[in-house]
């Protein structure tokens, strides 16, 4: 605390409400503003199953709660789904606002679609991901298009798990398991491929996604998204304009809409094309930032 009091800082944020609790005490102390940015997890499990996991992290979330709707001064939530939900679970509605994280434009740019049947996943290797309902679809896509790849980047408690069902489904030969990967080359994975796949489902513990910052990156890229009516999905994912949206835990709808963009370039331009649009409208980073600075001003 003392390093921040003599560096003259005037605004705490922290992200997620866990390290927003965590903090409150030192914004306090210093007599600044806190910002607390809430991304899913921390509004959408159940505070029961957050005491019940014995994390000692979450355990004090739950416990110190009402310190930091106190001591906050804004509630940034990274989409409407997750405004609501915060407010259900106790944040102060007056002060929860909805500001998404940004995509840099400039950086991510559009690619040509690629000649090759291939699917995407970006994801931690969770049950919120949904990745054991993509492989049951991929096995249907397999069937139907025998030349159809897909490619997992990311790691998790189920590796192993998914590995074992790729075998099991028989397409292990054509699912290909890369384990995390530096940002860059996260973004030549979906430049590589035909679309963006995010069949995320709530997990059994309540958990659920805020947005999915991939989504946004793949549409930068130019890339159509089959994701699921799920948490802040369908913001950034409107159904037969940049993308398609699957019921939660539906393989058989995954397997329809993902079979559509492989088997049609075109129609996959045309989805990916508007996802850029859409991202430069309403996600563009430096729009984004601007906005995030006009509020710590606001503070000051």
């Amino acid at each position: 605390m003392k390093v921040l009091a003599e560096r003259g800082v005037s605004v705490l944020h922290a992200h997620f409400g866990v390290e927003g609790v965590h903090i409150a005490p030192t914004a306090k102390a210093l007599g600044v503003p806190l910002v607390t940015t809430l991304h899913g997890f921390d509004v959408t499990i159940a505070k029961k199953e957050l005491l019940a996991s014995k994390k000692a992290s979450w355990v004090n979330y739950v416990t110190w709660r009402t310190s930091l709707f106190e001591t906050g001064a804004v509630f940034v939530c990274v989409s409407e789904y997750i405004r609501r939900r915060a407010i259900e679970w106790g944040y102060p509605a007056e002060r929860c606002v909805v500001l998404p994280i940004g995509v840099d434009t400039d950086v991510i740019k559009p690619a040509p679609i690629v000649e090759t049947p291939r699917i995407v996943h970006v994801a931690r290797l969770v049950e919120v991901k949904g990745t054991t309902d993509l492989l049951r679809a991929f096995a249907t896509v397999r069937r139907a298009l025998p030349a159809a790849e897909l490619v997992i980047v990311g790691d998790g408690p189920l590796r192993e798990q998914l590995g074992a069902l790729a075998t099991q489904l028989g397409v292990a030969e054509a699912v290909r398991f890369l384990g995390a990967q530096p940002h860059a080359e996260v973004l030549a994975q979906v430049r590589a491929a035909r679309v963006l796949c995010l069949p995320s489902a709530t997990a059994s513990n309540g958990a659920q996604e805020g947005l999915g910052m991939v989504l946004l990156e793949a549409a930068a890229s130019g890339r159509p998204v089959v994701g699921t009516d799920h948490g802040g999905i369908p913001e950034a994912v409107v159904d037969g304009v940049n993308g398609y949206l699957v019921p939660e835990r539906d393989p058989a709808a995954l397997a329809e809409r993902l079979l559509a963009l492989l088997v049609d370039p075109e129609l996959s331009e045309r989805l990916g094309a508007a996802g850029r649009t859409m991202v430069e409208r309403r996600y563009d980073l430096r729009t984004q930032t601007g906005k995030l600075e006009s509020l710590y001003q606001d503070m000051s």
